[in-house]
Parts: C-alpha cells; structure tokens; sequence
C-alpha cells in the first residue's frame, strides 16, 4: 500500500545511469552551493528535485548495490507505460521523435503548447493523467499535429492520431459502475470485450492449494480471449508478456545478488529473479516473506507488479520500483511506533473479533530514496507499506517506510500562502507551521506501521478484491487514514516521547485533514467533475462522513466569511470519538466484506463533489502560481571505473532538464516493442 501526502502532493524519483562511462550531459551535485530543488513548472506540474543525504557515508559495496538496484528498476520502465495504456509506447515514440528532430518555428504558441503537452505525457506515463486518470487534452490542432509529424518523419498511425483528439478512451481508470468497470477504463490489463462478470468467473475457478494462503491471482498478467473464445492469461515474465523488459530487470538483479549485503538480502534476490523468471505466484509469496525476513543491511528496495489501484477490478498490478538507503537516526525516533503496535491494536475502537491478538513483524523505518521508476516516478508515494497480501501480513508483518528525502524535498520548495487563504484563522495558522509538518510525518507512519497492519478478516470471508470490489482500495486506505486520525490525538503520542504536546499536534492534524478533505484537495479536479482517485476519494469520505455525523453538536462547522467558505472544527474531542466509529465501521466493512455498506459509504461521502465549493476553491486557487501537483526528477548514478572496467566509485549527479532524463530514458531503457 501506498500513502499519499495529506495534501494530495506526490514525488519521485528512478535513477539513469550510463553504464560505462561518466555522461557529460549530466552536472554533479555540488555540495557547497545551495541546492536546487524546483527544477520546472508547466501546467499543473511541478517537476522537483530530491537529494541522496548519506551517499558518502556508504561503503563501494553498498553503492554498486544500489547502482544495480536502480538500473534494474529502471529497465521496467516501459512496462509501466504499456499498463497504462495500449498506444502509449507508439505515442511516446512519435512525441519524442517530433520534439528532437523538429526545425520549424519554436517560439510559436502552438510549438510551446505541443512541449507542454509532451512533458504533461512523460510526467503521467501516458495520455491520461496521473491522477485524475482523465485523457491528457493538447491545446493544439489535430492539422497542427499532423503537420508536426510530417516535418519531422515521424509516424503515428491515424486512427491513433484521432484517438489523441477525440473521446475514445477517455478514462484510464473507470470506477462509475454504470459504464462498466472495464468497458470505461482505458488500461490495458484486459482485452477488448471482456466484462467485469467474466474475469468475476474466471478468477472464481481459481484457488490456492491452502485456502488460507491465496495467491495474488491475476497480479502479474493480462487476461485475454484466445483464438478460441476461452480467457487466458498472458503471464509478465521472461519469455512471456514483456519478456525483453524483464530479462534487462534479472540481469541487473543478477548483479545485485552478487553484492548483497547479507544472506538474507541475498536469498530475497534469488527468489524475486526465480519469480521474474517464472510467473509463479507461490514463489511470490515466498519472495514476499524472505523479503521481510531481510531487515538488516542499509540498503532496500521494492519492485515488482504490486499496487492495484489502476486495475479498476483490483487484480493487476502496476510495475514499480523504489531503491532505499536506511535514514538510521530517523528510523531510530520513528521505530518506537512499529515498536507499540500490539498497543496500538489492544487500544483501538475496533470490535474484539476484528483485533489481531499478535501483531507480528512490523517493521518501520525513513529512508532516503536512491532511485524510483514505474508506478512510483515521476510522482511518488511518501510512505510505503508491503506486501499487500492480508495472509503474509497477518503471519509474517510487513515492512513499512517512509520516504524523509522526498517528503524534505517537498517542504523546502513550497511555501504557506495557501494555508492562511485557506484555514479559519490565525489560530490553525498557527499550529500547522508550529506541528503540521511533525503531525505528517506521525500520520505516514501511524497509517503504514500500525493502519493497514491493523484488524482482521473474519473466518471465511474472502479477500477485499473479492469482497469490496472496486471500493476496496479506498477504504483499505480511510481505514488506514483513520487508524492514524484516531491516535494522533491521543496522550500516548507524548508518552512515548514523540511529541512535546500530544493535544496541540492533535488539533493540528484534524485541521489538515479535515480542510484538505472537504475544501483544498479539489483544486486537482476540473470543474463539474466527480472524485475518481482512491486516495481523494478516501480523504473526503472520511472528512464529509464526520461533518455531517457531527452537526447535531456543531463539532465541525462550515463557515462563510466575506465571501469565502472555512471549516472550523469547534470539538475535538467528540471529533476524535466520531474517527473512532467510522473506523470501527470501515474495520467491521472488511472483516464481514459487506460490499453494499462499503459501496454506500463512499458513493454517499466521497464521490460526488459540492460544485458551489468546487468553483469557490478553484477561483480562490487562481492567484497561487505554485501547481497542485508535484513529482521528481531522479538523481543519476554513475559509476566510476578503474582501466580494467571495474567500478571503483559510484557518483550522484542531476539531470540538468526533465525533457533530458524523459529523452535518456527512452533512449537508454526503451527494450519493449511498440506493441505487446
């Protein structure tokens, strides 16, 4: 699982490395000049840039580890893009193709508005947005275009040029039932024609040979219809579906395996290879555990197909890698929550049934991000927490970390004009700067470590996929927001140390959420649209469920002040005890998976958008300059080699463009044909 900042702000990183030789296309970091870390801005992006701390500190070793980790990462990049989208990979080739070989007139507003729209692509790997998961719309003619392609020689078949205009795919990921969950969404996990109800009954055949210990099925293939009418899977592996991506990732993993920190890490490696190798969902699982098992060394990283946010039917997963370096003195304060889990479970307002009796292995840590690409880049999650599958959790634990570079990088580039144009009065002003960002950091880690390690499933009920659906991932992620909601405010936060004033920290967290969840947040939306994004949905089911639960005592109140509407929480106490029923509530939700009360809940509270307030906010937003979105550039690793080509230092240096890291990605990643 993912979490998203409470502002809805995402990051990344991937690291591009020349493989031979030092680029000189690329500057390295200078450490005695002041950092640089907004690279650019267009549209609604921000595009940043994200320190490696600690580099140094590493020994050569540790740094070749991370160097293989990163180019093994990177090297599944396209596949990212295919997942996306059918025609990505063909629009992607054509788009850079223009850009580079193009010698008419660029100063020319459409010229500029072509430029936009390419790093609006690149950004969202794809045509459809990264968020929204709207098509990406060029603010430039089909005529214009077509001309483009023809000074330049580049080819894009027509009937996709039309695509690019018109309404044909016009969702990546669907989640309005009414239109058909797959009929709606543009991804290209399933083929053409397939119906919700038939992968329904194709997954039903399918079972573990422990039933209690189900596999991920469908996490690592495409399921389509064969030459004889019968569903299928096309298996993600070498020699398989994306095969030639693939085996670039085992043959940097393979490298890796060769500096492994210990055993453990070592023995993780192997099976993460044998399973690239090989499809197999039970090595899978066990990768997932000897993963776990492996906490020791500095160094960590995630990759493989694991979230399922963009499978709108909650099977396939995403490809995505993230390379992590152990923040120790940070991992160290933090550990105490992983630490007091069991506590945090015992004193929840969860009914005794859905408690776990033995919260097991839950690890937490900050680390400093090396390198991210697929899912996770150019924006990124601020905090991580895996595997997803419930059984491993509940036998085994799971690994939660929060990413500190990136989430230091986002604070040192922005700014609090929003905060006082938004929040009620100096007051809440006050207490965001004062503990708005420590209240961040505690929620990260309060969802990950103890949030979706939290609760249990009842005896016979399925997995939440089965379960819940297409609301499963929004309420696994309230579920989680609301574990952390409920104990910010709570003296346990100052008993163990972590705070200096636990009702203060308190207050200012319910702000954020609740001013980000019912007014802020929207300003990522177009006007007149509907929520469709897990995470967006999540923060305003869980802020709208509570206004409206709390107006009989006036707990949070909606006020209108020359012009302007505010949110102003006025109990905070009966505030925190509401959290705790909708947690109570959403647990019960997944433990008994009843679908149609998850579905009531966040069709009823997080879908649909008041469109006074919609409107309100996009036009007190307009004097802001900053864009609602934020992602990274990567830092570029580059080894150093000795006259033999042995790598004898490993250098972090940054990309002097995002169009230049996009363009080199492409270029030195590109193993996938344009059709798969």
């Amino acid at each position: 699982m993912k979490l998203k900042t409470i502002a809805g702000i995402f990051m990344t990183t991937a690291v591009l490395v020349g493989c031979n030789k030092e680029k000189n296309d690329t500057i390295e970091t200078k450490a005695e000049a002041p950092f640089e870390y907004v690279a650019e801005e267009f549209a609604d992006i921000k595009v940043l840039r994200y320190q490696v701390p600690g580099w140094e500190n590493l020994t050569l070793k540790e740094k070749e580890l991370v160097y293989y980790l990163t180019q093994a990462g990177t090297a599944g990049r396209d596949i990212h893009w295919d997942q996306n989208y059918k025609h990505n990979l063909k629009i992607r080739k054509a788009l850079e193709n223009i850009y580079q070989n193009y010698k008419g007139d660029k100063a020319a507003a459409d010229w500029k508005n072509f430029e936009i729209y390419l790093k609006r692509v690149w950004f969202s790997n794809g045509i459809h947005h990264h968020y929204s998961s709207d098509k990406i719309k060029p603010d430039f003619s089909k005529e214009y275009f077509n001309s483009l392609l023809k000074e330049t020689n580049a080819t894009l078949a027509p009937e996709i040029v039309e695509i690019l205009f018109n309404n044909a795919d016009a969702k990546k990921v669907n989640l309005d039932e009414s239109k058909g969950l797959l009929a709606g969404s543009a991804v290209n996990f399933y083929g053409s024609g397939i119906t919700d109800k038939e992968v329904e009954a194709f997954y039903k055949t399918k079972s573990s040979p422990d039933k209690d210990r189900q596999y991920s099925f469908g996490l690592n293939s495409k399921l389509v219809r064969n030459a004889s009418g019968q569903l299928e899977e096309k298996v993600w592996k070498s020699g398989g579906m994306y095969g030639a991506a693939i085996d670039k990732i085992v043959y940097w993993l393979e490298k890796a395996k060769t500096v492994a920190e210990n055993k453990e890490q070592g023995d993780a490696l192997a099976l993460l290879i044998s399973y690239y190798k090989t499809g197999d969902l039970k090595t899978w699982d066990d990768y997932n555990i000897a993963w776990l098992k492996a906490t020791k060394g500095n160094i960590d990283y995630i990759s493989g197909f694991v979230e399922v946010y963009n499978d709108p039917l909650g099977y396939r997963g995403s490809y995505e890698s993230v390379v992590q370096i152990n923040d120790f003195d940070m991992s160290k304060k933090m550990a105490v929550v992983a630490d007091n889990a069991q506590w945090f479970e015992d004193n929840s307002p969860l009914m005794p049934a859905h408690k776990k009796k033995n919260v097991v292995g839950v690890s937490y840590k900050v680390v400093v991000v090396a390198g991210e690409s697929g899912d996770s880049s150019p924006s990124t999650p601020i905090g991580v927490n895996l595997p997803n599958a419930d059984w491993i959790r509940a036998e085994h634990g799971s690994k939660s970390v929060s990413l500190g570079n990136i989430t230091d990088a986002y604070s040192k580039s922005g700014g609090t004009d929003k905060l006082k144009e938004f929040a009620n009065d100096k007051e809440e002003i006050a207490l965001e700067e004062k503990y708005g960002e420590l209240a961040g950091k505690l929620h990260t880690a309060l969802h990950e470590v103890v949030g979706h390690a939290s609760g249990q499933i009842n005896p016979g009920v399925g997995t939440p996929k089965e379960t819940l659906k297409s609301y499963a991932s929004t309420l696994e992620e309230g579920r989680a927001d609301l574990v952390g909601l409920f104990y910010l405010y709570n003296p346990k936060m100052q008993e163990l140390g972590l705070v200096d004033d636990w009702k203060s920290l308190g207050r200012a967290a319910y702000d954020g959420y609740i001013r980000n969840g019912l007014m802020t947040q929207l300003i990522r939306l177009e006007p007149g649209a509907n929520i469709e994004e897990a995470h967006m949905r999540n923060r305003q089911w869980v802020s709208a469920w509570v206004f409206e639960k709390g107006q009989k005592d006036n707990v949070i109140e909606k006020i209108t002040r020359d012009g302007k509407t505010y949110f102003n929480i006025n109990d905070y106490e009966k505030l925190h005890g509401l959290f705790g029923e909708l947690l109570k509530e959403t647990q019960r939700i997944k433990s008994e998976g009843d679908f149609k009360a998850g579905k009531d809940l966040v069709e009823n509270y997080g879908v649909k958008v008041d469109q006074a307030i919609h409107k309100e906010v996009l036009a007190r937003n307009e004097k802001f300059k900053s864009p609602p979105y934020n992602g990274f550039i990567n830092p570029v690793l580059v080894p150093k080699l000795d006259d033999d080509g042995k790598i004898i230092d490993v250098l972090v240096t940054q990309p002097k463009s995002f169009a230049e890291q996009m363009l080199q990605y492409s270029k030195d990643f590109g193993f996938l044909p344009l059709e798969n």
